[in-house]
């Protein structure tokens, strides 16, 4: 779990800073996904690594693991409807 600061989202940043957290969670955004499928959509992401992160974003409350895969809860399901306008804005600006 990441270190508490005095600013909630400083922690945020810290858990979706973390090599392929956010990624990993992007990845869920549209339907529950298997573990070796999600692998396969990081990249080949090591396996330690990938367990690592949905152990810390299932702690953090962002996702489960469900009959048909790993899926964000309510509470991810939140924060990807946040994210979406940040990725439209890089979409727009950094490419």
């Amino acid at each position: 779990m990441p270190v508490k600061h005095r600013h909630p989202i400083a922690d945020l940043f810290d858990l979706l800073g973390r090599r392929w957290a956010l990624r990993v969670l992007w990845e869920l955004r549209d339907e529950p996904v298997p573990y070796r499928r999600l692998r396969e959509r990081c990249d080949e992401v090591s396996s330690s690594v990938l367990a690592t992160r949905l152990r810390e974003l299932v702690a953090a409350g962002v996702i489960e693991q469900t009959d048909a895969g790993y899926a964000p809860t309510a509470s991810g399901r939140e924060l990807l409807d946040h994210l979406r306008p940040l990725n439209d804005w890089a979409k727009r600006r950094l490419r």
